[in-house]
């Protein structure tokens, strides 16, 4: 596929990572002559320094034969036009932007084939509020995935010592649940990937994905990790563009305070926000922090635009008591470094756009895309089509597909009813299959198994 990815940004570059391995055709366009030389130093890939929006640079692209269009520059008016562009001009297939600010996606009727041609829209900061919500209303979870429209879910939790699991194998999972039905998708120990058979057993402090119907979610993860009680109070550090949505959307079912250093910040917020209580001051100060009983703080979400801020206040609130905290962290490197320790989860808003841009990249009908473990693995919905003769999945049991190394299929959702894969589950028509893959290298395998043939012998 030819794709030309506009901005040589952390977004940017984190995606032209993610599809030059797949042999994609990528071009790269940014003003930044640093950025590009940095990126074609440790990619296959083309680089044109120019503005990502003006005709003669998007024709040096290669935008008359392009596949696809991904506008991720860090400006929306750059990328809207730039859609706009490649529609008028070049006829490109595919258009999708990166559009952050609230104002342009209130009006849904701007972005039409009749207004502004953008096939996608992208906003990484409601992508991000919609998975630390997630997180939030899941204690324990260190990541909460969706699939089939919320049907199912996957999460991943880390097995405690005394959990009711740990020291037996997968295959006692049913007696453990007699009424749930779930299947753990993988197994990390000490960054290891482990591909569960039910012999396997969890040892305390693995990783573990384990994928179930969204309503029986919280029973699984009571067997695996300890039971939490439900959150009540949240502090968000940062007034910015998540910290404002995710306040707005937890106020209603949450004790919600918000701490902004920007005065005028502050008291805008304190005027749209409802239910919040929204305090000025820095995030970092301890003193700010105990006043406001940081010591019964359920979760404390340090989500500014700096990192070493995120980083430092998170781990203040640790100390002073706040029962989970997590960051915001654009750089990958630190997300390495403070995961799992005294961060309880390191929010990566590179990871969240990826898989929200690899659903459009992916070839079958592949409708979800999570990118996991920083870009290593990835969780994948698709949707089986054909019968027979014409599919590779369709009418044949889960023990019959012949899957890459290291893919497991852990559900199919049919309609409203999620079926938990065993050996013998058979696929039909129009399942949408949910794979984990702890390789992402093996993804265009899996595509070719959903991809429909004329005749397939």
């Amino acid at each position: 596929m030819k794709i030309i990815i506009l901005g040589a940004g952390q977004v940017g570059s984190s995606v032209a990572e993610n599809l030059a391995s797949e042999a994609n055709d990528i071009t790269v366009v940014d003003n930044n002559e640093h950025l590009l030389r940095d990126l074609q130093d440790r990619l296959d890939l083309r680089t044109v320094e120019g503005h990502a929006s003006h005709p003669d640079v998007l024709l040096q692209a290669g935008a008359e034969d392009a596949d696809m269009i991904l506008a991720v520059t860090n400006s929306d008016e750059t990328n809207m036009v730039a859609c706009q562009v490649a529609y008028t001009l070049f006829h490109t297939p595919l258009k999708i932007a990166r559009v952050r600010a609230a104002d342009y996606l209130a009006h849904t009727a701007l972005f039409s084939h009749d207004a502004l041609p953008i096939d996608v829209l992208i906003s990484p900061e409601q992508l991000v509020t919609d998975y630390v919500t997630r997180l939030i209303e899941h204690p324990g979870a260190l990541q909460v995935l969706d699939f089939a429209d919320g049907k199912a879910r996957l999460v991943a939790v880390r097995a405690y010592a005394d959990g009711p699991l740990v020291g037996h194998e997968l295959r006692q999972l049913p007696q453990q649940l007699p009424k749930v039905e779930a299947r753990v998708a993988a197994i990390y120990r000490e960054d290891h990937a482990i591909i569960p058979e039910g012999d396997t057993v969890i040892q305390a402090d693995d990783e573990v994905f384990f994928i179930a119907a969204s309503k029986d979610i919280r029973a699984v993860k009571d067997e695996l990790t300890q039971r939490e009680r439900e959150a009540r109070r949240v502090i968000i550090a940062g007034g910015g563009n998540i910290g404002r949505r995710l306040a707005k959307g937890l106020e209603g079912r949450f004790q919600v305070k918000l701490i902004d250093h920007n005065l005028a910040r502050a008291r805008s917020l304190s005027e749209e926000l409802e239910r919040s209580i929204v305090l000025f001051g820095d995030a970092a100060d301890e003193e700010l922090l105990l006043e406001e009983n940081i010591d019964s703080t359920d979760v404390f979400c340090a989500l500014t635009n700096d990192d070493e801020a995120n980083i430092m206040s998170a781990m203040l609130a640790k100390r002073l008591g706040a029962r989970k905290v997590m960051a915001l962290i654009n750089r990958p490197a630190y997300v390495d470094l403070v995961q799992g320790g005294i961060v309880d989860i390191a929010i990566s808003p590179q990871q969240s756009t990826i898989g929200s841009l690899l659903t459009h990249v992916r070839r079958g009908d592949v409708v979800v895309v999570h990118s996991l473990r920083r870009g290593a693995a990835e969780a994948i919905e698709a949707i089986a089509h054909g019968d027979p003769r014409t599919s590779k999945v369709v009418g044949r049991a889960v023990d019959e597909i012949k899957l890459p190394p290291g893919t497991t299929i852990g559900a199919i959702v049919r309609g409203d009813q999620v079926i938990i894969a065993h050996h013998d589950t058979v696929v039909e028509a129009e399942d949408h299959v949910i794979l984990f893959l702890v390789d992402k290298r093996r993804v265009p395998e899996v595509e070719a198994l959903f991809q429909v043939g004329i005749t397939f012998i």
